[in-house]
């Protein structure tokens, strides 16, 4: 029997929500929808504090992502995830006063787009990382919606009491409380919901007040984390000629769903030349890297991975270095993904060129070896990159695949134990590999345990119970019956909770 104290069901739920694409197409509807703040908001200040508190605010967020994570355009990648919520924490700790723990999140869409939700999660299209010219573009628009965050202005616009504000509410709780009716499986449903929301969050917008605000606690944090303050001016600028250039064409690009205005512009170039010293910021390889990468991941048909194969091929030829390098990255993925490992081992060996090496080339090693049925090169592989990179995620995930995949499962479970101390709340999939484990060394108990609190972590909480209730009829122990009924206890009074508080904004 196995009597190791773990996490409880409950608290994992509480921390369980996440960061990087689209937290489904639902997801960027919600946000949006989280956005809605009529233009003309007067005062800045605290006023919606008590109407919307911060804890409650933040259990909203959550149960946004709980249901959201299992959304189809969610982008459910660790690399992504991990280059995104530290960017965001690294901005978050210079922001001018207090903020929640920021989590980013990906979202599959090749919009130029981010926004904030309630709570302190942010989502990031893809679309708006592979637009980015340098990394300090992207974090000027991620500081941006950190200090979204930081002003409060999602809850204020989320308490306005007039009737665009209700439907929105309204509509977001509907979809969330139809998901959780549905077990955890509808997702069909929850995304025509929140494509309702999305188009409501159209005709809404954050105040021009709001937008300085956020401008400008923005380039306070994009500053002192230490890129470059010039970043954010290039990104706005872009972004305002983009708009222009699709006026009329419909969408909800950043530009739009944040006005640009001259006055604004001209605001941030002034701060920006009024900056002493002027920092120049070296874009970190990760960034190249996972861009290339969100250029494959966002294309859904045979056009866009098309498109994205020739500008990945077009850069391998007119670039150099880690830019370069970058590239035929992408490109190996782009193969990797059409199961052609040849040609994504060709590509791997031209991005690797030189000396060029990264933590996420060296994941990709082993995902190709592993597809290949190489599974002692796998684990050698894996070592030695986890050995170099210890704090990436995806390579510690990759290096369990490879425990399992030579029936090492007694040595995975220590391991993948071992990381779901530092990374659990982040990683829900670490639980189902565990769970995975377990099950192969006779630990059918356990395994479904770690099963349910996977399924908690990612709002399935009808599955969970069912995992939770096939282990308690497996356990002739007392002690550990005891404990599971504790944990079915917990899973249903964690859905009640939900449903009550979605309940509470459907009515308004």
């Amino acid at each position: 029997m196995n009597r190791r104290k773990m996490p409880s069901i409950c608290s994992i739920a509480k921390r369980g929500a996440i960061v990087g694409l689209s937290v489904a197409l639902a997801m960027p509807a919600l946000p949006m929808t989280a956005w809605a703040q009529p233009v003309g908001l007067p005062s800045m200040g605290a006023a919606s504090a008590a109407e919307l508190s911060p804890m409650l605010e933040r259990s909203l967020g959550e149960a946004i992502m709980a249901q959201g994570r299992r959304d189809p355009t969610y982008v459910d990648d660790s690399e992504l995830s991990q280059y995104l919520t530290t960017m965001g924490r690294k901005l978050a700790a210079f922001a001018p006063g207090a903020v929640p723990e920021v989590e980013m999140f990906g979202v599959r869409d090749p919009e130029i787009n981010a926004f904030a939700m309630p709570g302190g999660f942010i989502g990031v299209n893809t679309g708006l990382i592979v637009a980015s010219a340098s990394e300090s573009e992207l974090a000027a628009v991620l500081a941006h919606e950190i200090g979204h965050v930081v002003q409060r202005h999602i809850a204020r616009g989320m308490t306005q009491q007039n009737q665009n504000g209700m439907v929105m509410l309204a509509s977001l709780a509907g979809a969330l409380l139809a998901a959780l009716a549905g077990g955890g499986g509808n997702l069909a449903m929850g995304v025509a919901a929140f494509g309702q929301a999305a188009a409501i969050n159209r005709q809404l917008g954050f105040s021009r007040d709001a937008e300085r605000e956020a401008d400008r606690a923005g380039l306070q944090m994009l500053t002192k984390a230490g890129y470059d303050a010039e970043g954010m001016a290039q990104m706005f600028g872009r972004l305002m000629n983009a708009s222009r250039l699709n006026e009329g064409a419909g969408g909800g690009s950043w530009a739009s769903t944040h006005p640009l205005s001259i006055e604004r512009m001209s605001d941030v170039q002034n701060r920006v030349r009024n900056q002493s010293p002027v920092t120049r910021h070296v874009d970190s390889d990760d960034f190249w890297y996972v861009r290339a990468k969100m250029r494959v991941v966002q294309g859904r048909d045979a056009v866009s991975l098309r498109t994205a194969g020739q500008q990945l091929q077009d850069e391998a030829q007119a670039l150099s270095g880690v830019r370069k390098s970058a590239a035929y990255y992408g490109l190996a993925l782009q193969a990797f993904q059409r199961n052609n490992l040849a040609e994504a081992e060709r590509n791997w060996d031209l991005a690797s060129a030189e000396g060029r090496s990264s933590a996420q080339l060296a994941k990709l090693s082993v995902d190709i070896a592993l597809a290949r049925k190489e599974y002692p090169r796998a684990l050698e592989l894996a070592q030695a990159g986890t050995r170099r990179w210890p704090g990436h995620r995806a390579l510690g995930i990759a290096y369990a695949q490879a425990l399992q995949s030579v029936g090492r499962h007694a040595d995975a479970q220590e391991y993948l134990r071992a990381k779901i101390k530092q990374w659990g709340s982040d990683e829900p999939s670490l639980y189902q590999m565990l769970a995975q484990s377990e099950d192969r060394n006779g630990k059918p108990v356990a395994a479904r345990r770690d099963q349910a609190r996977y399924y908690v972590m990612t709002g399935a909480y009808a599955a969970a119970e069912s995992q939770l209730q096939q282990a308690r009829n497996m356990s002739t122990d007392f002690y550990e019956q005891s404990q599971i009924d504790v944990q079915i206890k917990e899973v249903k009074d964690k859905l009640a909770e939900e449903r009550q508080l979605l309940e509470r904004f459907k009515s308004g």
